[in-house]
């Protein structure tokens, strides 16, 4: 079984930054690909980054790039999501999710969240005009 806990969302205002953290427990995070998704109301849930194993290979959405920064310290457990010049579409349920049974190359990101096994509770992260 795998817990994630995610942390750091809030309410800034449009330009403003903000730090999200996930901290996994349960089987050996260095194995587990990760992944940020968000959910805003009435619309799906949608990819926003996405991480290997090392954290050498990352992925984002075209909305995100130049903005957002996806990493991971694997000795604590613990995958970011650093969020700058943050606008009011950015608004939304952020939840980091764990792939941890795709078997696949060093630099593979895990892109289908159907994929994923385990998932936080999420944070919510409110951007104002």
């Amino acid at each position: 079984q795998v817990q994630l806990v995610e942390s750091g969302g809030g309410l800034v205002q449009a330009g403003g930054s903000l730090r999200l953290s996930c901290a996994a427990s349960g089987r050996t995070f260095s194995n587990y690909y990760m992944g940020w998704f968000r959910q805003a109301p009435g619309k799906e849930r949608d990819i926003v980054a996405a991480i290997n194993l090392s954290g050498s290979t990352t992925y984002y959405t075209d909305s995100v790039k130049g903005r957002f920064t996806i990493s991971r310290d694997n000795a604590r457990n613990t995958v970011y999501l650093q969020m700058n010049s943050l606008k009011p579409e950015d608004t939304a349920v952020y939840l980091c999710a764990a792939d941890v049974n795709t078997l696949a190359s060093l630099e593979y990101v895990s892109l289908d969240q159907r994929l994923y096994d385990y998932w936080g509770q999420g944070t919510q992260v409110t951007v104002s005009p």
